[in-house]
């Protein structure tokens, strides 16, 4: 087994790991990082500044857990894009559970950097996902979205 604070961006699944994700997700300086990816379960940090936010998102199949290790956030969730039905203030040690098929977005609403640790159950982004910025993830998508 492995225990590492997030040092060289790797995805270190599905290989068994131990970690601590506050730890790590505190230290990752990336808006996403895949920190561990396997069949059925992935983990990721985030890294979102002050007054960003991740944007809306819906994922059809994928049941999310969102935790704050680091900051003060709003969570919204809605039925449709940009109509939310649930918002809430979020903090440290706090935790969001996302069920599929749900538009969500997550704002910082604090003056520092926002860290969080999500799950995503199956996963959701490839392997070794590391998006340095907000645009890069954006772009991504888009890419992928061309594909079909």
């Amino acid at each position: 087994m492995s225990y590492s604070y997030c040092d060289n961006q790797r995805d270190y699944g599905p290989n068994p790991y131990v970690t601590n994700i506050e730890q790590t997700a505190i230290q990752n300086q990336n808006f996403r990082t895949a920190v561990w990816t396997g069949c059925h379960l992935q983990m990721m940090v985030m890294c979102i500044p002050p007054c960003g936010e991740v944007g809306y998102e819906i994922h059809e199949d994928t049941d999310q857990l969102i935790r704050v290790e680091q900051g003060t956030a709003v969570v919204k969730i809605g039925k449709c894009v940009n109509q939310s039905d649930f918002q809430q203030n979020i903090c440290k040690g706090e935790a969001v559970f996302i069920p599929a098929g749900t538009w969500h977005n997550i704002v910082n609403i604090g003056r520092n950097a926002l860290k969080v640790s999500s799950v995503y159950a199956p996963p959701h982004h490839p392997r070794g996902t590391v998006h340095r910025t907000k645009a890069d993830a954006e772009r991504e998508n888009q890419v992928q979205m061309n594909k079909y």
